[in-house]
């Protein structure tokens, strides 16, 4: 196949033409993309019988930018389309019929695209989505081993509080309580301006990581700093750092149930949603096949 060199647009000016008008730049730079409408049908560019008008320009150019910046977004986006269709047309020449025909990839798309519409409209229409605790427990127990901790998580109520404040020494009292008081106490503290930051969700887990982010703990050894810390208290910049451990999991154990709540409910869920699309396909091959719709040969 003989190769065909790229075209040099200043050796060829016939054949390609560019116009980039003055009024354009002007047009544009006011930002009044109402106007565009009046002006669809002049010409910017033209590639071998391709062209681009203004209204292709449509969005391209934001409101309430610079007139300098109106101008050289308009100019780079026709200086690409050029260059674009150039590539287009050096690709075309140099190309046999046989490459260039994208029929069956064309095909196989459309098919890939109608199926995926169908499919998503069965499974808005008839999945059942409602997916209880029972299920979600029965999954979880029967599939531990896949639920091992990749990192250490714990659960903690924690009370930030000024440290020239009498309110130190209440709050200190309070985390010498059983966990249900102290959290269920500490709320009475939470609007005061020397609390600087309160959380007493006792039911969420989080990462050491994320811990170490709310409290300055250095810690070489976390899984020792767990086993060993249950009540901790750090002073810094001013601040006390007043924390209590409810729980914790060292990587490698089975994680909570709570923490693998939803990712096996999207699980459940995306499981009912494959053994729907297969019941689906098979029982209309199945009526074809009753029905003598088609033949193997």
């Amino acid at each position: 196949m003989k190769l065909i060199l790229p075209i040099s647009p200043l050796a060829n000016s016939t054949r390609i033409l560019v116009l980039v008008l003055w009024w354009a730049g002007m047009f544009l730079s006011g930002c009044d993309m109402v106007s565009l409408k009046e002006d669809q049908g002049r010409v910017l560019a033209q590639v071998e019988g391709e062209y681009l008008f203004l209204s292709d320009l449509t969005g391209v150019v934001p409101q309430g930018i610079s007139h300098s910046d109106s101008i050289a977004l308009a100019k780079n986006f026709i200086n690409n389309w050029v260059k674009n269709r150039l590539m287009i047309v050096q690709a075309e020449r140099n190309l046999t019929e046989e490459q260039l025909d994208f029929s069956k990839q064309l095909e196989d798309y459309r098919n890939s695209l109608v199926i995926y519409r169908y499919e998503t409209l069965l499974i808005d229409q008839e999945l059942d989505t409602v997916v209880t605790d029972a299920q979600i427990m029965s999954f979880y127990q029967s599939h531990l081993g896949d639920f091992e901790l990749k990192e250490n998580i714990l659960r903690a109520y924690y009370a930030i509080v000024n440290s020239e404040t009498p309110l130190l020494d209440q709050v200190l009292e309070v985390f010498d309580l059983p966990d249900s008081l102290a959290v269920d106490s500490l709320l009475y503290f939470e609007k005061s301006d020397d609390m600087l930051s309160l959380s007493v969700d006792t039911s969420y887990w989080m990462s050491f990581f994320q811990f170490q982010q709310i409290i300055p703990i250095e810690s070489y050894n976390q899984e020792l700093f767990l086993k060993n810390k249950r009540l901790i208290r750090i002073e810094e910049n001013g601040m006390v750092f007043l924390v209590k451990v409810v729980n914790f999991k060292i990587k490698d154990d089975i994680s909570p149930l709570e923490v693998e709540r939803q990712d096996i409910r999207h699980i459940i869920i995306n499981q009912r949603k494959v053994r729907l699309i297969k019941k689906v396909r098979d029982d209309i091959y199945k009526k074809a096949l009753y029905n003598n719709d088609f033949e193997i040969f």
